[in-house]
């Protein structure tokens, strides 16, 4: 394709996506964490890492925060920071799954001084909302069991919408709190947030201002996220998504690196639910994070992905597809939807990003600048961040 029309062009020029600070760090898997060279020691080398990124895709201005990982004394210094690098704060992760306090639970525990303990953290990280300018407070939950029997399976729904209309009457008039959902681990027989209905009915209880994570990697084989993601376009609930990929379970991949079909139809339906339009409040976010690809360059492949795949869904002939939807032509309907996913759009964006003074080629010209052998030499000493710091 030689071109994209100025429309597709226009609504994705608007298109933001956040980065994870804890992406920047050593991760791996339950057996091994893989150090490598230049990994960021502190916050705010995550944050500048993550600026190479915007800075070369112009499509990521914007880094969440996980706390405690990303502790400081001064939040306001470190907002600061970000600004003077081109990028900004963005969602404040709570931690609730590795104090020792969390064992049996935290917002759902059956003891009232973890439950308190546990609140206490979400009231710390609104704190920490005010001083970066953040509008999302993001909540993932290790909270269940692993036998039947072990927990009163009501009395923790319960525990939760307490602890959670607490912790919503904090926040402040342009702040949300958005509920993630995982169906298993590292809880084996029931998992409190299990599903996009539990944690629908929760924020739904709670208000407007209350909305559902999507991470792409928590879903059992074989479901349906696509669908999942016009319900809750469709509701007004869906606040933001957590892109990354899997074959199994909660991989952490590159975004689209096992199914880039799935990507592109998850984007149909962001398109459709009107996801791309600012007043929407859908965030899009990368929740990317694993051992064997080096840092920066495996964010960039994953902006550009979802930049690919966005730009192939804003192609799709929707009065097209309509007709055909309307008329009950199978074959032509499926027709009309992979056309628009066939169509190679990199040559298309790679000359719009030069006419926005962006590299075409983002990842070539990331490589070419020899920013990691500078960190690489420049970051000796210290401890390495990692999962958990």
């Amino acid at each position: 394709m030689a071109d994209l029309p100025a429309a597709v062009l226009d609504t994705l020029s608007t298109v933001a996506i956040e980065l994870p600070s804890w992406a920047f760090g050593n991760s791996g898997t339950r057996f091994r964490v893989w150090p490598s060279a230049g990994t960021p020691r502190s916050v705010h080398e995550k944050i500048a890492d993550a600026a190479q990124v915007h800075a070369y895709t112009g499509a990521a201005p914007s880094v969440a925060l996980h706390i405690p990982w990303d502790e400081v004394d001064d939040y306001a210094a470190l907002r600061a920071f970000a600004e003077d690098l081109g990028v900004r704060l963005g969602t404040v992760n709570s931690n609730t799954f590795q104090d020792e306090a969390y064992k049996f639970g935290s917002l759902t525990s059956s003891d009232p001084g973890a439950r308190r303990k546990a609140v206490d953290h979400h009231l710390e990280c609104i704190r920490i909302m005010h001083a970066t300018g953040s509008r999302d407070l993001k909540i993932w939950l290790a909270d269940g069991a692993n036998y039947p029997g072990q927990n009163d399976l009501r009395r923790r729904q319960d525990n939760l919408a307490t602890s959670l209309a607490e912790i919503y009457a904090a926040l402040g008039p342009q702040q949300r709190l958005v509920l993630e959902y995982k169906f298993f681990e590292p809880a084996f027989y029931s998992t409190d947030v299990p599903d996009w209905g539990t944690a629908y009915a929760h924020v739904a209880a709670l208000g407007e201002r209350a909305v559902v994570c999507l991470d792409t990697g928590h879903h059992a084989p074989g479901t349906n996220i696509e669908q999942i993601v016009a319900t809750l376009l469709r509701l007004g609930k869906l606040g933001s998504f957590d892109f990354n990929s899997r074959f199994y379970a909660d991989d952490d991949l590159i975004v689209g690196a096992a199914d880039p079909y799935q990507l592109y139809r998850i984007m149909v339906e962001v398109v459709r639910g009107g996801g791309l339009d600012p007043a929407s409040g859908v965030a899009l976010m990368l929740d990317q994070c694993h051992n064997v690809e080096a840092k920066i360059p495996g964010q960039i492949r994953s902006v550009l992905n979802v930049q690919e795949m966005t730009a192939r869904a804003l192609l799709l002939d929707r009065s097209a597809l309509e007709a055909a939807q309307d008329a009950n032509d199978v074959l032509a309907a499926n027709e009309v939807f992979m056309d628009a996913f066939y169509s190679d759009v990199r040559p298309a964006l790679a000359a719009w990003r030069e006419s926005r003074g962006l590299p075409g080629d983002p990842m070539k010209a990331f490589l070419a600048d020899g920013y990691l052998a500078r960190i690489a030499d420049e970051r000796v000493g210290g401890t390495q961040a990692g999962w958990g710091a």
